[in-house]
């Protein structure tokens, strides 16, 4: 067979590669940072509207915070720290069920503290649940310099011997020197810091091991700075 009878091979066009698809997950997670926050509650558009302008002026209104977004709108430099995470198990009809509990603690180390509880199949999901709802639980404390050693007049401890309770456990956290740091556990510690207390002594009674109580016992302790007693 002579060289001009054989036929060309076939010109195979090469294929264009397709770009890569991003993850579900990824695409959600930027259309949540894209979505624009819309108040529905009446304190969330009396702050959009501008007539509260201030964390101290919502929490002064008496309206309650059921809006995270209000609490990063005010409070823009607030931190959190995640207190424990644990799983939980529940016995249904249809079998067991397993689900994860997550304790976040918000605050801007500055008198304002929160801490929230809550539960879910991902650990992610029950972390961002739970530091949603400690936005909302979020409340201003009292500092001042109650301890007869000191008496510098500044913001850096309790301003009265306070108690706070919950389940078996019993907080008290009594005003200190200056100088002196957080006499206290791991998680009263990471609570009261959060919270802005530099100096201030701590006697603790219960089960302790129960991280979930000890931290509902210190931040009731620091609410209790904000209550006058008649």
């Amino acid at each position: 067979m002579s060289e001009e009878n054989k036929e060309a091979p076939p010109v195979v066009e090469a294929k264009k590669e397709e770009p890569r698809r991003e993850r579900r997950g990824m695409r959600r997670e930027r259309r949540e940072e894209k979505k624009e926050w819309i108040p529905k509650t009446r304190l969330g558009k009396m702050i959009a509207q501008g007539q509260v302008k201030t964390i101290e002026n919502a929490i002064l209104s008496g309206l309650p915070i059921r809006e995270a977004e209000i609490i990063d709108f005010l409070l823009p430099d607030l931190i959190d720290e995640v207190l424990d995470i644990n799983m939980v198990q529940r016995m249904t009809d249809s079998g067991r069920r397993v689900k994860f509990r997550a304790m976040v603690a918000v605050g801007n180390e500055n008198g304002f503290v929160g801490i929230g509880e809550a539960r879910d199949t991902q650990v992610g999901n029950a972390i961002k649940k739970a530091t949603r709802e400690a936005k909302t639980n979020i409340i201003k404390i009292h500092r001042g310099c109650g301890s007869w050693e000191c008496g510098c007049k500044g913001e850096h401890t309790v301003p009265l011997e306070v108690v706070g309770e919950s389940g078996s456990v019993r907080v008290h956290l009594k005003p200190a020197p200056r100088g002196l740091g957080l006499a206290a556990g791991g998680t009263a510690k990471k609570v009261l810091k959060l919270a802005g207390i530099k100096d201030v002594w701590t006697r603790v009674t219960g089960e302790t091991r129960t991280t979930i109580n000890f931290a509902k016992a210190t931040y009731d302790a620091l609410k209790q700075t904000t209550m006058v007693k008649t």
